[in-house]
C-alpha cells in the first residue's frame, strides 16, 4: 500500500501577516524568499498568487483607504508583489497549450496588478498569454489582434470611470471576430455592466476566469453575433454634455467653493489641489453612471469617498458642498440631478 498524499500546506494568517510586513517594509528580497519557501514546501502556485499575493494587495488597498498607508507606500508594496509574482512564475511549468489569449487593461486603467496575476493563472492552466499591461489604447489592442490572431481577449477594468473606453474596446474586438471575456470591479456587481457593453462573458475572479475558459469557451465565429444586453442608450446627451463641460464644471465649482464652504478659505495649496482632484472624480463617476444608466455607480462611489475623506479628517459637509456645487450647474439635466440628489441622501 502507498501512503496517502499529504495535503498541500495552507497559507495561514501568520504567513499572510509575515508577507504583509515584508511588502510594508519594501523588503523585496524577503518577499521573494518567502514565496520561494512556500513553493519548496509544495504550496500550489495558484494558491500563492491568490491567497497570498492577491489577498495582500486587497489589504494594501484597504490600508490606503483608511489613511494608514500613503500612496507611495502602496505603490512600493505593489512593486514588491510584482517581483514576488515573477518569482512564482519563474518556478512553475505550464501544461500543454490550450490556445492563445490577449490580456490587457482598458485604456486609462492603470491598476495592472490584478490582470498580471490573471496572466500567470492562465499560463498555469496552459494558455499562451500575450499580457499587454496597463492602459492599452484601443487602436493598439486591435492592431495586436490582427497581428497575432488570438482565440480570445480578456479585458480588465477596475474603475467604472473607464467603462466608456471599455465599451469602445469591446466593440472593436467584436468587429474583429475575437470573443471578449471581461473582468474587474469596474464592470459592477456580478459583472452586470459587462454584457450591456457587449462582452461575451464575465468573470469575477482569476479562478472564475480560468474555469470559464476551461469549459465551452471561447465561442467561435462571433462576427455579427449580437451584443447581449445592449440597448442603444449608452452615452446620451447628458453624458456628452458632462464630458465636454468637465473643465468648466470643475473650475466653476472651485470659484464658488469659499462662498459655499468658508473653511476652504484656509486651505493650503495641497488641499486645494486635492479638492480639484476630488471634484474631478465626482464628475468622472457621474459621467460613467450616466453612460451606463446605473445610478449605483455614482452613489456607491460617493459613499466610499465619504469614508476615505472621513479617515483623513474631512467632514461630510465638505463632500456635500462639492456635490451641491456640481448639482447647481446641471439643473437642465434631470438624470444627473437625480443621481446627485440620491448620493446626497446617502451621506451622513
Amino acid at each position: 500500500m502507498t501512503a496517502p498524499a499529504r495535503p498541500a500546506p495552507r497559507i495561514d494568517s501568520p504567513i499572510a501577516d509575515r508577507y504583509l510586513a515584508l511588502v510594508a517594509d519594501s523588503d523585496e528580497v524577503g518577499a521573494i524568499e518567502l514565496v520561494g519557501e512556500l513553493h519548496a514546501q509544495g504550496v500550489p502556485a495558484e494558491r500563492i498568487i491568490l491567497d497570498l499575493i492577491g489577498a495582500t494587495q486587497r489589504r494594501v488597498g484597504e490600508l490606503w483607504a483608511a489613511n494608514e498607508w500613503s500612496v507611495a507606500r502602496e505603490h512600493a508594496a505593489t512593486a514588491v508583489s510584482e517581483r514576488a509574482l515573477a518569482t512564482v512564475a519563474a518556478h512553475t511549468t505550464t501544461r500543454a497549450p490550450k490556445g492563445r489569449i490577449t490580456l490587457a487593461c482598458v485604456d486609462g486603467e492603470w491598476h495592472g496588478m490584478p490582470a498580471r496575476m490573471l496572466a500567470e493563472l492562465l499560463r498555469l492552466d496552459g494558455w499562451r498569454v500575450d499580457f499587454l499591461g496597463a492602459s492599452i489604447p484601443g487602436r493598439h489592442l486591435i492592431t495586436h489582434l490582427h497581428q497575432t490572431g488570438p482565440d480570445a481577449v480578456a479585458l480588465s477594468c477596475m474603475i467604472p470611470t473607464r467603462l466608456p473606453r471599455a465599451h469602445a474596446a469591446i466593440t472593436a474586438c467584436r468587429a474583429t471576430g475575437v470573443p471578449v471575456i471581461a473582468g474587474g470591479r469596474g464592470f459592477g456587481p456580478g459583472g452586470r455592466y459587462a454584457a450591456r457593453l457587449g462582452a461575451h462573458a464575465w468573470a469575477g475572479s482569476g479562478e472564475a476566469a480560468v474555469a470559464r475558459l476551461a469549459t465551452d469557451w471561447p465561442p467561435r465565429n462571433v462576427i455579427g453575433l449580437p451584443a447581449v444586453g445592449t440597448d442603444g442608450h449608452l452615452g446620451d446627451e447628458e453624458y456628452t454634455h458632462l464630458v465636454h463641460g468637465r473643465p468648466n464644471l470643475i473650475a466653476t465649482a472651485m470659484e464658488r467653493l469659499v462662498a459655499a464652504y468658508p473653511a476652504a478659505h484656509e486651505y493650503s495649496t495641497d488641499q486645494n489641489e486635492s479638492t480639484v482632484e476630488d471634484i474631478g472624480h465626482i464628475v468622472d463617476f457621474l459621467a460613467a453612471a450616466l453612460y451606463v444608466g446605473e445610478q449605483e455607480i455614482f452613489t456607491d462611489f460617493i459613499v466610499w469617498t465619504s469614508g476615505v475623506l472621513a479617515s483623513r479628517g474631512v467632514p461630510p459637509v465638505a463632500l456635500r458642498t462639492g456635490l451641491r456645487l456640481i448639482h447647481d450647474q446641471l439643473t437642465d439635466f434631470p438624470a444627473a440631478v437625480a443621481m446627485l440628489d440620491a448620493a446626497m441622501v446617502r451621506l451622513p
